[in-house]
């Protein structure tokens, strides 16, 4: 079961920092309650959820 949560939390790790990345490679514009959100947080969340995705997958390979 750990194996399941650790590979899981992983991809959702992934897909979030490939969506980030992809918002800096398009430009993409995100607007929250009328605030444009600067493109540097979205190096921050690439570099945090990267790091984390490979955190998961790492446990993973430990725990095997």
């Amino acid at each position: 079961m750990k194996d399941t949560a650790l590979k899981v939390a992983g991809v959702i790790f992934l897909v979030v920092a490939i969506i980030h990345l992809l918002r800096l490679i398009l430009k993409l514009e995100v607007i929250i309650a009328g605030y444009v959100v600067p493109m540097g947080f979205s190096i921050l969340w690439v570099i945090l959820t990267l790091a984390l995705s490979l955190w998961m997958f790492k446990s993973l390979k430990a725990s095997k």
